[in-house]
């Protein structure tokens, strides 16, 4: 008994790509604020709010704790390094760090969302 030929997919190179005349509609249907433009903006909207929150959370959970480490007087006051106290070491560079740092993976994760929605309004 012979055997079955293998079966070949037969793909396009561009399968990504949008469908021709229905391009235009999801952009359309975000500006004139349809509902189903609606549900496209509240899904982006959605998306931005859990980000922020999550970085609230990430940069709020230390900047909270702080006050906890260095309220108690201990050996945090005693210790210094090059003269200056922990304390000031703790509030001066990590901090602000910590606040560029997530500023900018803030931007740039938002900024990569809204290509994302931009990218699938235009390939809807």
């Amino acid at each position: 008994m012979a055997e079955p030929a293998p079966r070949v997919t037969v793909t396009h190179p561009r399968t990504r790509a949008a469908r021709p005349g229905r391009r235009d509609a999801a952009v359309r249907d975000v500006h004139e604020q349809t509902p189903l433009g609606e549900v496209y903006v509240k899904a982006l909207m959605r998306t931005q709010l859990r980000l922020a929150l999550l970085v609230c959370g990430a940069v709020g959970l230390p900047l909270v704790c702080l006050p906890l480490l260095l309220g108690h007087p201990g050996a945090a006051h005693s210790v210094r390094l090059w003269g200056i106290g922990l304390p000031w070491l703790i509030l001066g560079l990590p901090v602000y760090a910590l606040l560029v740092t997530a500023g900018a993976c803030y931007v740039r994760r938002a900024e990569r969302h809204e290509r994302d929605f931009v990218e699938h309004v235009h390939r809807s």
